[in-house]
């Protein structure tokens, strides 16, 4: 009976300094610059953008910066929860992977003279609690919900590069590297057994994506 206490107390310890650990991550992401393994896409730009130009595009790599601190919880949520090594491992990569986009973003907002969102910190708590909870249901379905987080998150691309000033090269360049990392994380998901979500939790997931990049535009 001791040594099998020993063991539970040794697991719940494990656990409880893992989640620790996240704590201290998230504490970083929401306030510490982060640096990207690689250079910023794209080349400088030659001359300012006329005002319209760069506050639209503040605005819209303010979302973006908003969405990657977003999939850093998210990732971060199932790594935690997820029951597979393997499972776990790609959770991991994807969040080391996702945490140059969100450089590019923040420096690409340091550089039109914008500002990251205020909202940040309830993005990435909520974010978090959704990857853990998905992560809780099992491998599959957790694998499922990165397939169509990354769905929706190419699409939500599409709709920012169109929207972008033809001038600004420097973000365009930023938003197609993300685009073409989001497409292969997606396809991994799903080449590790990610199934098909219900209708009901698409939609929802649609529905939370509107209301963060509505509040990250504006604040």
């Amino acid at each position: 009976m001791d040594s099998y206490n020993e063991a539970m107390d040794s697991r719940r310890l494990g656990f409880l300094d893992r989640f620790i650990g996240e704590i201290d991550k998230a504490i970083k992401v929401l306030t510490v610059p982060v640096r990207a393994a690689g250079g910023l896409p794209g080349a400088p730009a030659a001359e300012a953008l006329p005002e319209p130009d760069r506050l639209q595009s503040s605005r819209l790599m303010r979302v973006n910066h908003a969405g990657e601190v977003a999939a850093q919880a998210l990732y971060r949520g199932q790594a935690l929860a997820a029951r597979n090594e393997t499972v776990k491992a790609a959770m991991q990569q994807s969040a080391a992977e996702e945490a140059d986009h969100l450089a590019w973003c923040e420096l690409r907002l340091s550089e039109l003279n914008g500002r990251t969102s205020l909202l940040n910190p309830f993005w990435y708590a909520g974010s978090f609690a959704l990857g853990a909870a998905a992560g809780a249901l099992g491998d599959r379905v957790s694998l499922g919900f990165v397939a169509e987080t990354e769905a929706q998150v190419e699409s939500h691309l599409s709709r920012h590069l169109e929207r972008l000033s033809a001038h600004d090269l420097r973000s365009r360049a930023i938003l197609e590297r993300m685009q073409h990392d989001e497409i292969r994380h997606g396809e991994n998901a799903a080449s590790l057994g990610g199934g098909a979500l219900p209708l009901p939790a698409s939609m929802a997931m649609r529905a939370a994506s509107k209301l963060m990049t509505f509040g990250s535009y504006w604040i």
